[in-house]
């Protein structure tokens, strides 16, 4: 997007002044958000999630094209208020509806609800037709050269001279309507450019919080800490369970991992169970997968990462960690674990195509050759999960004809050496899937990790996870701190999402993890840049 010149500061003092007197008078510039009076109705606003209601007018929201492609079912989320859609943004859906992508298939959708909605006996796209909620949603035919007419609309030109920009034509008809409307009109977008824009000459905007999480579900990385006794902590540790008064406890989800304390130095972890009870974590000393090396959990996070990974009751597991934190090498282990001992036929790994910074084109070869970059980190997990640990002593012996103990950097750069893990690969065990082709597919019996589950939006997760069938366990880790996509942030997207509506599920368990492994230096990385 393209940057606009600065007004200058008289032009901006001129601006304030002319909104303070548009909210003053009622009409133009920002709605206030009373409480109500003659004709007022109770909402829950835009999210429609909390159930804190607060009294105010019935309000019509203009939507973003950004929010009709996050989310096509948006249009029954806004209760019995009005929808209005500016004909821009069925223009701009257009450009995108024959896109192979999730973002094609999303504007498609729209364009099917709209159909179906205003294909009604007697509709009329421009009165607008009720919504399942008790609202209605209609088009808005914006005509410039009327609109221009209007204050607001003459004091955003001033501003954004470029109204022929998609963005700007739909921010001049959300002024529009708020200047001819007798109730607040909200813009309502994804794009944070756009919020800013909005909020400059003073037209009321929000985010799309339907499928936002709360800000304190996604920092938390410390496990809940339940207050026992010395005696039932004791008990606990030989019978391996333990059953609490509920007010002794805080409100627990299922397969929600706590720590039992008795003092600051006498702790043990739980989970805590359909049944209501506090249950010991079943954790192998130690994974080895093949000739490979031991892994072994860490800190008290990755024990209960992988007592998760591997009860076969727990079918979802998700997982937030920063940058170090074990979460693809556990994962991975103790897939290929299960996978050696017959619970799975075999272990499929995935990841979003997002670059980061400037991509480097298209990637020649076939499928395994162009998601290897993608994958580079699960190739690592794997190859250190599966090679031998080198011999010290065999290394002295083997040299090359010049003496060098290490190989020749032209047979390490053309790859030669086949990795200990492409015998699995080759016979189909370890398998390697991008996302853009798993619609439609049904996995059974597969153990599927999922890495950067963070750069997926809402619905791609949903797409993922209704993939899975019976025997199947889908496992999604990120970082919700760490995203490029830009249509997603770290409290609406796919990761957060799947975690917060399958919580309280008797197959879904979430650990959260917090202490970096890696180093001390990709630690103090992650903590302090």
């Amino acid at each position: 997007m393209l940057h606009e010149a600065a007004p200058s500061p008289e032009l901006m003092l001129s601006l304030e002044e002319e909104i303070t007197n548009g909210r003053e008078n009622g009409n133009g510039g920002g709605v206030q958000y009373g409480s109500g009076g003659t004709g007022t109705r109770r909402k829950r606003g835009v999210n429609g999630r909390n159930g804190s209601a607060q009294s105010t007018r019935v309000k019509s929201f203009v939507l973003d094209t950004n929010v009709l492609l996050h989310d096509p079912a948006c249009l029954q989320r806004f209760e019995d208020n009005e929808v209005c859609i500016p004909v821009d943004v069925l223009g701009e859906l257009d450009r995108f509806k024959n896109e192979p992508s999730d973002r094609g298939a999303n504007a498609r959708e729209v364009h099917r609800a709209l159909s179906r909605a205003f294909s009604q006996p007697g509709a009329d796209v421009m009165q607008g037709v009720t919504t399942a909620g008790g609202g209605r949603v209609r088009l808005v035919v914006f005509d410039l050269k009327e609109a221009l007419q209007s204050k607001p609309v003459q004091r955003f030109e001033r501003v954004f001279h470029d109204m022929e920009k998609p963005d700007h034509r739909i921010l001049a008809c959300a002024l529009w309507l708020g200047h001819i409307a007798d109730h607040p009109v909200i813009l309502v977008s994804k794009d944070l450019n756009m919020q800013l824009k909005a909020r400059a000459v003073g037209m009321p905007c929000e985010d799309y919080l339907h499928d936002k999480v709360e800000a304190r579900e996604v920092s938390q990385t410390e496990l809940v800490t339940v207050q026992v006794t010395s005696h039932e902590l004791q008990r606990f540790a030989s019978s391996a369970t333990l059953e609490l008064e509920p007010r002794r406890y805080p409100a627990l989800a299922v397969n929600e991992y706590v720590l039992l304390s008795a003092g600051e130095k006498n702790t043990m972890p739980a989970r805590f169970s359909a049944t209501g009870s506090f249950i010991k974590l079943q954790v192998p000393e130690s994974l080895k997968i093949l000739q490979g090396r031991t892994i072994k959990p860490m800190n008290l996070g990755q024990a209960c990462l992988l007592d998760a990974l591997m009860n076969p009751e727990i079918s979802l597991v998700t997982c937030f960690g920063q940058a170090g934190t074990g979460k693809t090498l556990l994962a991975c282990a103790a897939g290929l674990s299960q996978v050696m001992g017959n619970t799975y036929s075999g272990i499929t790994v995935s990841r979003p195509i997002v670059a980061m910074g400037q991509g480097i084109g298209f990637l020649p070869g076939s499928l395994h050759e162009k998601m290897r970059p993608w994958l580079q980190p699960v190739y690592d997990a794997l190859d250190l999960l599966t090679r031998p640990a080198a011999n010290p002593s065999f290394s002295k012996k083997k040299t090359s004809r010049h003496g060098n103990p290490n190989p020749p950097l032209q047979s390490m750069a053309s790859g030669s050496a086949a990795a200990p893990y492409d015998p699995l690969v080759q016979s189909g065990v370890i398998e390697i899937e991008a996302l853009c082709y798993i619609r439609g597919r049904s996995i059974p019996d597969r153990f599927f990790i999922l890495d950067e589950a963070q750069q997926l939006t809402p619905l791609e997760a949903k797409t993922v996870v209704t993939r899975m069938s019976r025997g199947s366990k889908l496992v999604l880790i990120g970082d919700p701190a760490q995203i490029d996509n830009p249509y997603v942030d770290s409290r609406s997207n796919g990761l957060v999402y799947t975690r917060q509506r399958m919580r309280g599920q008797s197959f879904a368990a979430h650990v959260p993890l917090g202490k970096g492994e890696r180093s001390p230096l990709a630690e103090a990385g992650a903590r302090l840049l």
